[in-house]
């Protein structure tokens, strides 16, 4: 036999339900476009903090010394100098986008 679950709601949240007006076609519309940003804010700042990882691994070979060939170092420190300019670039980006 299945069981079948009661949604019992207390009486101030039942009253509360049925003065709220239901979302309009438009609000959600609105709602979800504000959700939609916020998610693709939190992929930049993820996307962010790989960038900071990778710089960082890259100035640490870039700062290797004689451990590392001479066309590695020098590859290492343009790709965290470029890497760096373009997570600032991204952070400014999307620091103007409105939630």
């Amino acid at each position: 036999m299945a069981s079948v679950a009661l949604n019992i709601a207390s009486p101030a949240a039942q009253i509360s339900a049925l003065m709220t007006a239901p979302e309009t076609r438009g609000d959600r519309i609105v709602r979800l476009q504000r959700e939609a940003r916020a998610l693709a804010l939190d992929d930049v700042d993820a996307l962010v903090r790989q960038m900071a990882a990778v710089i960082q691994a890259a100035s640490d070979v870039a700062d290797g010394g004689d451990a590392y060939p001479v066309g590695v170092r020098e590859a290492a420190l343009r790709l965290s100098v470029d890497m760096h300019a373009r997570a600032d670039t991204l952070k400014a980006i999307s620091g103007r986008l409105m939630i």
